[in-house]
């Protein structure tokens, strides 16, 4: 059967709509963190956000009766929940209570590169020129959109460096994530590593019951937003896309955040940006286009079909016709 060269190839539609999903989501986990963090600690609010998503994607997996996963996706499994959906998230929370959220998200921004990195050198990805450009506009856009957001420009270093932890835990968690999904579909993959990194933030139960106490219906309301959907689907959405294509291209798309999240907290936050800020966001958005253009990559043309006689008569054209 001839397929249709007018669409480039290595294209998924699917999975770019689930990537846009999870960015989505995710960006929009700034704004309901925000809200939830002034009523709920750190911890607190990593085990509420992580529980809340597990008990969602188990009720999932119990309709589509998805089984245990694979002996071979366990070792991808525990590392991301331990890292990702454990370390993470609580190191984030912590840190951006005490840094600005500008500087948060510049720090955290460093996440995507090490993906990049870590891809291009433990995954056998490579180091794509355009992906690699295209990171570093991404970059540049999410440092103006930081520094922009800064306040005085003072920052605790204790926090600074739990947000350089969050980038690194989550670089690392992805790359974890990706032979996983050799074995474990996505669903499989995020329920169980939600429920690690639920087990992980155990011990912030105490301070969960004593806070849910006290924290008004609201903060209580984004927290469990923040477990069904920048976690329970947001995850997901991620690693069927990440399945369908390169970690580092992955990681250069959620540069695309920062731009909704001034946008987001333009709308619910009254948070109004600046032009600076602006055209950080636009410099971000730029760059994830140039890392996901397949403009420039060479494709080889299909074959054109033989007739059956033409082909019998000349051994030339059964070569010229057969697969590589």
């Amino acid at each position: 059967m001839q397929q249709d060269s007018s669409r480039p190839a290595g294209i998924d539609r699917l999975a770019v709509a689930a990537a846009a999903v999870t960015v989505v989501l995710w960006a929009s986990a700034f704004v309901a963190i925000r809200s939830a963090g002034a009523d709920y600690g750190p911890g607190a609010l990593a085990l509420g956000r992580l529980l809340s998503g597990t008990v969602v994607l188990a009720a999932i997996c119990l309709v589509r009766r998805e089984g245990l996963p694979p002996k071979g996706a366990w070792p991808g499994i525990v590392a991301a929940g331990v890292l990702w959906f454990g370390a993470y998230m609580v190191a984030l929370n912590w840190g951006e209570r005490l840094v600005d959220a500008g500087t948060a998200a510049l720090v955290v921004n460093i996440g995507p590169i090490l993906i990049a990195l870590l891809g291009g050198w433990l995954l056998k990805e490579g180091f794509a020129p355009r992906l690699l450009a295209g990171m570093a506009v991404s970059f540049a856009g999410a440092a103006v959109v930081g520094l922009s957001m800064s306040g005085d420009g003072s920052a605790s270093v204790g926090g600074v460096l739990l947000c350089l932890g969050a980038a690194v835990t989550y670089a690392f968690g992805v790359v974890s994530q990706k032979p996983a999904l050799r074995h474990a579909s996505p669903l499989q993959f995020t329920t169980w590593a939600c429920a690690i990194g639920a087990v992980v933030c155990l011990p912030f139960a105490p301070q969960l019951v004593a806070q849910a106490a006290d924290a008004p219906a609201g903060a209580t309301l984004n927290m469990l937003y923040l477990g069904v959907f920048p976690t329970a689907i947001a995850f997901t959405t991620w690693g069927y896309a990440l399945a369908r294509t390169s970690a580092g291209k992955m990681g250069a798309t959620t540069y695309a955040a920062p731009a909704l999240v001034v946008a987001m907290s333009w709308l619910f936050l009254d948070e109004v940006p600046g032009l600076i800020t602006l055209g950080g966001g636009v410099l971000c958005l730029a760059g994830v286009a140039v890392s996901r253009s397949t403009r420039g990559l060479r494709r080889r043309p299909a074959p054109a079909p033989v007739p059956a006689d033409a082909a019998g008569s000349d051994p030339r054209l059964i070569d010229a016709h057969t697969p590589d």
